[in-house]
């Protein structure tokens, strides 16, 4: 009887074991195996901003947007005073006309009309001074007889020797005018058109300068100056917040890196909105180590080598600030 009780309590034992061994395995498998593993970091919201000024110098007439004011890119915020531009404008388009005319001229070589015109110079001329040099030998042979007088035969010489000086320059003139303009010159007449081109581009580019625009969308920070100011060219007019993108940057530890992918989403969470997280992405994942930034460290982790993220921000809002302390949560 009693080695029957025995078996029996053995096999309730064994029974037991082997129940309470499946309970625990299952157990682990169901709470333990499955738990999600999260990870806790704190960053800070970095916002870029942006220093827009004129590229030109001048007074400014008008700022059409103040602190706060939201604006997109292209947005135009003020205007300085065009007079001075235009004036400048229509000075560089003249002597750009002028330029081109003259590179023209030189181009296509003289008239057919102005050759003619110089042929009949030079027969003039030649005519002239045919009748000249016959006038001084007959003076010549009339004053070898002693008929004139030495005056009279210097002032035939005189004559015949301005006439030849004028039928040289009139064939000179002709033979500029049926050769055309040298090489060199052309090109140098090329040249002044180029300058006078890009002179007139430049003052195109300095008018269009006299409106300052938004180079993207975000909310003025800061407005420096006011109307009527008498400003520098690239001096600062207004400072831009941008409203995209916006990161958070935080600082991870060598053991949880591996959560850390490029491309993964995280949440986070801000003091004034605890129970509406924001969606971010990692982005960026420095390839060195540095010791915890003071603006984040502890007593316990200030000797801690650790690594810098950038996660940007998906849904980002008006209501991230620069600076703002940033919990961030991951998710195995």
């Amino acid at each position: 009887m009693k080695t029957l009780l025995s078996l029996n309590l053995k096999k309730y034992m064994i029974s037991f074991t082997i129940l309470l061994l499946i309970f625990s395995g299952s157990y682990w498998y169901v709470y333990a195996g499955n738990t999600i593993k999260t990870l806790t970091l704190y960053g800070n919201v970095e916002v870029r901003t942006v220093n827009v000024g004129f590229r030109v110098g001048g007074e400014i007439i008008s700022l059409n947007v103040d602190e706060g004011d939201k604006v997109e890119a292209g947005d135009i915020l003020g205007m300085l005073d065009p007079e001075t531009f235009q004036i400048a404008m229509n000075q560089a388009n003249g002597a750009k006309k002028r330029a081109n005319s003259l590179y023209q001229l030189k181009k296509n070589g003289y008239q057919n009309h102005e050759i003619v015109q110089a042929k009949a110079d030079v027969e003039q001329h030649r005519a002239a001074y045919q009748y000249a040099a016959s006038l001084y030998n007959r003076q010549k042979n009339l004053w070898a007889k002693n008929l004139i007088s030495a005056n009279e035969f210097d002032n035939a010489d005189s004559i015949k020797n301005q006439k030849m000086a004028a039928l040289k320059a009139s064939e000179s003139q002709l033979q500029k005018l049926t050769s055309g303009y040298q090489p060199e010159e052309i090109e140098a007449t090329k040249g002044e058109l180029e300058q006078a081109e890009s002179a007139l581009n430049q003052a195109e580019l300095d008018f269009i300068d006299t409106v300052l625009k938004a180079p993207s969308s975000g909310i003025i920070q800061t407005r420096v100056v006011e109307p009527g100011t008498i400003i520098s060219s690239g001096s600062t007019v207004f400072t831009i917040t941008l409203s995209d993108p916006v990161w958070v940057r935080a600082f991870i530890e060598e053991p949880d890196l591996g959560m850390a992918v490029p491309g993964k989403e995280v949440l986070l969470y801000t003091d004034s909105k605890p129970n509406t997280p924001y969606r971010g992405r990692i982005g960026f994942v420095a390839s060195t180590s540095e010791f915890t930034p003071k603006t984040v460290q502890s007593q316990n982790t200030r000797t801690h080598l650790v690594y810098r993220l950038r996660i940007v921000v998906i849904d980002a809002d008006s209501q991230l600030l620069q600076g703002m302390p940033v919990t961030v949560v991951f998710n195995q």
